[in-house]
């Protein structure tokens, strides 16, 4: 067969793309929101790149004629620049040490209570001590109470009753982090 002259290729391949393309209009349709949306954001960050692009290009100009001061705020303080000393302001508050060790143990240390020795006569050193306990101690259940418990309950005590659990749990247990959470709550209370 002999091939049809170009115009009539051209016309026929016309004809046969728009049949085509009429075919696919519905769901070309439903389509267009989302292309536009798509190409819409496609734009926008092509243009918040370049935008980031220029602002970079800047700093590091600024940079090479302004070069940045190194210095240091007089408030600021870092870790390398206190001495080795123990450190007693703010907040923080150092912990006691029995026999060389620190009073903390393992991961869940803040979250149980010491372990009970078989030692038998540490129950009558807690029954004297429980005569000796301040009042508070008695009225919130001290004794039973968690380390999340006690810390709920801290914002609705005085400060002399902060002092007393903290001077009553130094005397008894001494379990760090209780002795720690109530002397920052003293700190933190005793500052307003």
């Amino acid at each position: 067969m002999a091939t049809a002259p170009y115009g009539v290729r051209l016309l026929v391949g016309a004809a046969v793309t728009a049949i085509e393309e009429t075919r696919k209009l519905p769901q070309t349709i439903l389509m267009y929101p989302m292309t536009i949306a798509s190409q819409i954001a496609q734009i926008v960050m092509k243009v918040q790149q370049d935008v980031a692009v220029l602002v970079i290009k800047g700093d590091e100009t600024l940079e090479t004629i302004f070069p940045p001061k190194d210095e240091q705020p007089e408030w600021a303080t870092f870790d390398e620049d206190l001495s080795d000393g123990p450190q007693t302001d703010g907040d923080v508050v150092p912990l006691p040490v029995r026999d060389g060790e620190r009073l903390t143990e393992g991961r869940f240390a803040l979250f149980s209570e010491e372990p009970e020795s078989p030692n038998t006569t540490a129950a009558p050193a807690t029954s004297s001590a429980a005569s000796d306990a301040p009042e508070i101690v008695t009225e919130i259940d001290y004794e039973n109470l968690t380390l999340a418990q006690l810390r709920a309950r801290l914002t609705s005590l005085r400060i002399a009753d902060l002092e007393a659990l903290l001077s009553y749990e130094e005397s008894t247990k001494a379990r760090a982090p209780f002795q720690t959470l109530l002397a920052n709550r003293i700190t933190r209370a005793s500052a307003k």
